[in-house]
């Protein structure tokens, strides 16, 4: 059993979709981050830097932060959504820091700046949104003639589609990048993704493309 405390953002989504695609059970605890859940003692105890998502792995009593580490303890745990070669896993964790290091953290300055902020920094904004387009064209590159970012669907997918689900906030349209809109209608069919998405609470219906 894996409990999996959690909120409504790309990265929280990361893991409940990991987590709907194993199939296997988990208790949600929701993580109110408006409201400053993730700095009471008992999640600090959990995740130190107080950020969701967090799990506590019951059959070990392992306690998890980070939402990349998740997904990589989650995956080689079960044996599923990641390579076992040494080079394809090279490549794996290769795209996977790219999501941690670049998308995730670019694109979520471009919300801060540009949806919730727009017009009180157009310095921020121009240059946040001008890496986001460039984070979409690599992406878009390496989706060319690929089904997935990797050879097989994984971890790698998982991390970076709810973060391309925001393209809204983001001002994207997705039909400038259209390996980006295959790839991204594509896993929106999934029915674990969808699962996954509503996790804790259904906000809004999910972007499908």
């Amino acid at each position: 059993m894996i409990d999996l405390y959690t909120w409504t953002t790309p990265n929280g989504r990361k893991v409940s979709i990991m987590l709907e695609e194993l199939g296997i059970d988990y208790t949600v605890h929701a993580i109110n981050i408006g409201q400053g859940d993730q700095k009471t003692p008992e999640f600090l105890a959990i995740s130190p830097n107080n950020k969701i998502p967090a799990i506590v792995d019951q059959e070990n009593g392992l306690t998890l932060m980070e939402s990349g580490a998740i997904l990589i303890y989650l995956a080689e745990k079960y044996g599923k959504f990641i390579p076992t070669d040494p080079l394809k896993r090279a490549e794996a964790n290769e795209w996977l820091m790219w999501q941690m290091g670049g998308l995730g953290p670019m694109l979520g300055q471009t919300h801060h700046y540009v949806h919730f902020n727009p017009g009180n920094a157009p310095y921020a904004e121009e240059r946040f949104l001008t890496e986001t387009k460039r984070l979409y064209s690599v992406l878009d590159k390496r989706l060319e003639g690929r089904e997935y970012i990797l050879d097989e669907y994984s971890i790698v997918d998982m991390a970076c589609w709810p973060w391309i689900s925001r393209y809204e906030w983001q001002t994207i349209d997705l039909a400038d990048y259209p390996n980006v809109h295959r790839w991204f209608q594509q896993i929106a069919q999934r029915s674990a993704v969808q699962a996954g998405y509503h996790v804790p609470k259904k906000v809004g219906e999910m972007p499908t493309g």
